[in-house]
């Protein structure tokens, strides 16, 4: 079976994909099912931080680069002429925007949330209406739409009417790296960054349902109560639009002393930059899946997060979960894990237990199964 994966996605502008696009690629790689697994990569695209070369050192993988980007209209002629040349078995697009007509094969796509339908306001008018229009084509044309949570197959359940049958969840994992680091590791790390001995962490994007505002304002609340020891609420990870207005929202509380920024952390250091969290906060209030509290559970962080979509799927009873649309929700947990140890120990124990249910083995035999029915329908 010679099997396609689109991987032109796996850039620092969509760290989510790329982690499931590298992740999925050495997990099919390492069951050794796939005759030829041929990555599409965009060879105008500079090597950033999702080593894509290191994938083709492993047995059956092959980059395969092309000329066209991801969001070129060209793409709709030239992956099929790609698809077509390579005899492609079928083509996995881990992102809605793709070949939609032509293809000689069988398509998957992965739509990891409906976020553009959910929060429309995101988006301009043109936004909106290319992400509807793309969206809908995606799911009309593909054979199987994956997604990592059943949350999210819910959502596309109802606002596309999609069957069961042409779903599948594919829960995401982490990565072997994601390990409690050892202590010179986390202090050559903080040294770096400057970073005090203690401090509550979050990473991911700073997008309006992320919820970062909130989450300042809560630490306000964690400052005033006196209970943050002196530590900073340190907010890391892929820096957007939405920056500036968060640290509007720190000024505004008189956070400057109380709150860092680290944006966009080199990818190398984000083991070591959980591992050396008092606390991983997580208020986000919609996620398809949310890698971030899985790879802090994975590092031995004890984790508060939303009680909102698909995060009590990923940690079930390994974090501590609030309400994210309650400020005095947020803090009341943060100071709950902040004065209690014991609590800590508890979360970090059961985190650890909890993110070894996750693999990207289990994630590939589940994909390479719905590949295989795919191509045995066709035959």
């Amino acid at each position: 079976m010679r099997i396609g994966l689109d991987a032109r996605y796996a850039t620092d502008h969509f760290p989510g994909i790329g982690r499931y696009t590298l992740g999925l690629a050495q997990g099919l790689a390492e069951l050794g099912l796939v005759q030829r697994l041929l990555l599409i990569v965009d060879q105008n695209v500079a090597v950033g931080r999702y080593n894509l070369a290191a994938l083709a050192r492993l047995p059956g993988v092959e980059l395969v680069p092309v000329k066209v980007g991801p969001f070129s209209l060209q793409q709709q002629v030239v992956l099929p002429l790609v698809a077509r040349h390579l005899g492609l078995d079928l083509l996995h697009s881990p992102y809605y925007v793709k070949p939609y007509v032509g293809l000689p094969c069988p398509s998957l796509v992965t739509i990891f949330d409906l976020n553009g339908w959910r929060f429309p306001h995101s988006l301009s008018w043109r936004g909106r209406i290319f992400y509807r229009a793309t969206m809908a084509l995606a799911v009309r044309t593909a054979a199987l739409v994956i997604t990592g949570s059943a949350s999210a197959q819910a959502d596309l359940a109802h606002v596309y009417r999609l069957p069961a049958e042409r779903m599948l969840v594919t829960p995401l994992a982490t990565e072997r790296r994601f390990q409690p680091q050892e202590p010179a590791v986390i202090a050559s790390m903080r040294e770096r960054y400057e970073l005090p001995p203690s401090y509550v962490l979050y990473i991911g994007s700073d997008k309006p349902h992320k919820n970062l505002e909130r989450l300042v304002c809560a630490w306000g609340q964690v400052v005033a109560a006196g209970a943050h020891s002196g530590m900073p609420l340190v907010l890391a990870g892929h820096a957007t639009g939405g920056a500036e207005r968060v640290r509007q929202r720190v000024s505004t509380q008189q956070l400057d002393a109380y709150v860092r920024f680290l944006p966009n952390v080199a990818d190398s250091d984000l083991p070591a930059l959980y591992s050396g969290a008092t606390i991983f906060a997580f208020p986000s209030y919609y996620e398809g899946f949310g890698l971030p509290p899985l790879e802090a559970m994975a590092c031995g962080t004890p984790v508060l997060c939303a009680n909102a979509t698909s995060l009590p799927e990923v940690v079930g009873d390994a974090a501590l979960t609030v309400d994210p649309f309650s400020t005095h929700a947020l803090a009341e947990g943060l100071i709950k894990l902040l004065n209690n140890p014991q609590l800590r120990r508890d979360l970090s124990a059961r985190g650890l237990q909890r993110a070894s249910t996750f693999s990207w083995r289990r994630t590939a035999m589940a994909t390479m199964a719905a590949y295989e029915a795919l191509v045995d329908c066709r035959l």
